[in-house]
């Protein structure tokens, strides 16, 4: 019956070729690595500039809406000058 060889006896080739196989998985890994974060970084531009545009959108309506509320504010003052106005005539009338 044959033994096995010794550990020591085992042949380099196979320790290379390992060693090739490791190399080529790590180098493989590190590919696929590189085109994740190249992707991330794409999308991570995509998203600042979608940000950007939105804060735009953001102070443009803010600034509408000041608008708005101040257009409302002096319609508001003009229509309670105006009840005050109908409330005097009112009271005038009545004290005549």
């Amino acid at each position: 019956m044959e033994s096995s060889p010794p550990a020591d006896d085992l042949p380099v080739v196979e320790a290379s070729d390992d060693d090739s196989r490791m190399a080529s998985v790590v180098y493989d890994l590190s590919s696929q690595v590189q085109a994740a974060l190249e992707s991330m970084l794409s999308k991570i531009s995509e998203i600042d500039q979608n940000a950007e545009g939105v804060m735009q959108v953001i102070e443009r309506s803010k600034a509408s809406t000041l608008e708005k509320k101040k257009a409302l504010e002096e319609e508001r003052g003009r229509v309670e000058k105006a009840a005050f106005t109908v409330l005097d005539l009112f009271n005038r009338r009545d004290t005549n």
